[in-house]
């Protein structure tokens, strides 16, 4: 999903791979997969993709910005 195709949060798709969610957050490709190796980021596996659900990157981020974790 390119940048400029995302205007809002209802748009993005269930599950958002590495490129969309490096995107959003505003970091590198590899800081993202560093990112969903890390214990305790929302990520699953589906075959041999691994996928984030919008959902819980969500409450991640938020729960990073509230809590000061």
């Amino acid at each position: 999903m390119k940048e400029s195709e995302i205007r809002s949060y209802d748009e993005l798709p269930l599950f958002l791979n590495a490129e969309t969610a490096a995107k959003l957050l505003g970091v590198s490709i590899s800081s993202m997969y560093e990112l969903m190796h890390e214990k305790g980021f929302p990520v699953l596996r589906i075959g041999s993709r691994l996928v984030i659900p919008k959902d819980k990157l969500q409450a991640w981020v938020e729960q990073r910005i509230g809590g000061g974790a």
